[in-house]
């Protein structure tokens, strides 16, 4: 089939779920395309411990980011190419948002997205083991509490309490702005995660006449009648010739917040100046598209361990830790993820020691104010956008990074680290004043892998926004966008979860509008 009425752009973390969701009305057809090949019997993908082997792998867009000003050039985006999208391909932590983000995202005139709008949601979609009467226990994402079985783990908990850091339930409905705990992840008993892919769609792979998903399947541009989105136009497998798949109803972007504003960008959705400068043909001048890039920047503080860390885990960054670096806030403006293995992945270049043996806490902004873009490179769709997140142009990032560094030393100072803690690797004991450790910061931080909000929701009076709050693209019909570049801002919490919500929504939003 060519026809069909609904076709989902990306078969990721939202468009698996759009596309599940749309197909379970057996009257319509829905066409899901996804650029990487499938993670159907696939270990490399499937099995979660493995996931840090397909950071710069063949299954990933591996996207530099552009030479930054007052941040790390070398840096690399993951983003996935493969079914499941980033869930096949990150540490799959497992978070509802903070109910005061989302009641902000609603404040800012989007009526729906409130924290008890979006809650159900995350209700509908998981079977968690947590307490709680607030959870769901039969939705297709198993979410499961980390057991601690991590030694030195253990020892920090007890040293964050030591410190003044609580130990606290993840996940409760109540938002954590001071405490520390092992976290929920999306994956299964077996150790397989339980991704987009493997929830929503590996149960209905063939089993639904009316959903057909094409993998290996890249888009060049979507197609328009006039200001009607009609369909896309798609490489040929011969890598010569093209393909066209047309839409009746709707097509659903949800390529990424790279690849979205990418392919709109293509299709001649985005600032008119730049497409011109490209030689893009403007269909709809909107300087929303590849704006507002918002990411978590992470810092890294490594010690050598002074006895052997666990061979077996989860997935190796098993705890987390939330606090705020000034009174009054609501939110957390600080997180720590926990690694039980070294990561010297941005700090061997520049000569910081390593070690084989050891751990690390890795302080990161969850309200990062430096904000950037994704623009087009040249008009071939094959070209890689130009990723520039601006990293550390607001010095309210390095202040809280620079906050967390500290924090971890004081963590790993505490009585109850005694007999894990050995030398500081990184950035090392002699980087004690705050412009040390901003250099070392700049030099050697990292991305949690969170890019967002680049093709941004909000009200009619917002020239940025994008979309509006039913995620339809302004100046065109029949285009909705769906995954984290739809956020008006990035959620304070690892935004995996959110970004299946937001999937969730959409499909709720289709069938309405089309009822």
């Amino acid at each position: 089939m060519s026809e069909f009425d609904y076709v989902v752009v990306g078969g990721g973390t939202a468009g698996s779920v759009v596309a599940a969701r749309l197909s379970e009305d057996p009257d319509v057809t829905v066409c899901l395309l996804e650029a990487g090949p499938s993670d159907v019997d696939d270990p490399a993908i499937l099995e979660l411990t493995k996931w840090m082997g397909l950071l710069e792998s063949g299954y990933d867009w591996d996207y530099l980011v552009e030479p930054q000003e007052s941040g790390n050039s070398y840096l690399r985006h993951a983003r996935a190419r493969v079914l499941g999208g980033c869930s096949s391909h990150n540490s799959c932590i497992a978070f509802w948002a903070p109910a005061e983000d989302l009641d902000e995202w609603a404040s800012l005139g989007l009526p729906g997205w409130s924290a008890a709008d979006v809650f159900p949601l995350y209700q509908r979609l998981e079977t968690n083991d947590g307490p709680g009467e607030h959870h769901g226990r039969s939705g297709p994402v198993t979410i499961r509490s980390v057991p601690p079985r991590d030694p030195a783990g253990v020892a920090l908990l007890a040293a964050c309490a030591q410190e003044g850091i609580p130990t606290t339930e993840f996940n409760s409905g109540q938002t954590v702005t001071h405490g520390a705990n092992w976290f929920q992840i999306n994956a299964r008993e077996d150790g397989t995660r339980s991704s987009a892919s493997v929830s929503y769609l590996h149960p209905i792979l063939g089993r639904r006449p009316n959903l057909e998903v094409r993998t290996d399947a890249r888009a060049k541009r979507l197609l328009f009648s006039g200001r009607r989105c009609v369909g896309v136009e798609l490489q040929a497998p011969d890598l010569i010739h093209s393909d066209k798949i047309t839409a009746g109803r709707e097509v659903i972007l949800s390529s990424g917040a790279i690849d979205s504003p990418k392919l709109l960008m293509l299709s001649g959705i985005g600032p008119a100046e730049h497409l011109r400068e490209v030689g893009v043909d403007v269909l709809v001048d909107s300087p929303g598209v590849g704006a507002n890039l918002q990411d978590h920047p992470e810092g890294l503080v490594q010690w050598d361990a002074l006895q052997p860390m666990v061979t077996e885990s989860t997935q190796w960054w098993e705890i987390g830790i939330f606090t705020t670096t000034e009174d009054g806030l609501d939110r957390p403006d600080l997180m720590f993820h926990y690694g039980s293995v070294p990561f010297d992945l941005n700090t061997l270049r520049y000569g910081y020691p390593t070690t084989e043996n050891g751990f690390c806490l890795t302080p990161n902004v969850t309200r990062s104010r430096s904000t950037g873009t994704v623009r087009l490179r040249t008009r071939d769709f094959r070209d890689k956008p130009r990723v520039d997140p601006r990293y550390f142009s607001d010095e309210h990032d390095m202040r809280v990074m620079t906050h967390g560094v500290r924090l971890a030393r004081s963590i790993a100072a505490q009585p109850a680290m005694d007999e894990w803690a050995g030398t500081e690797l990184s950035p090392g004991r002699d980087v004690t004043t705050d412009d040390e450790i901003a250099d070392y910061l700049r030099k050697t931080h990292n991305t949690v892998y969170h890019p967002a909000c680049t093709v941004k929701m909000g009200p009619d009076s917002d020239r940025a926004a994008v979309l509006d709050e039913r995620l339809r693209v302004r100046g065109v019909d029949g285009l909705r966008v769906a995954d984290a570049s739809a956020m008006p801002f990035l959620v304070a919490v690892n935004p995996c979860i959110t970004t299946m919500a937001i999937g969730e929504k959409c499909a709720d939003l289709v069938k309405e509008d089309h009822s």
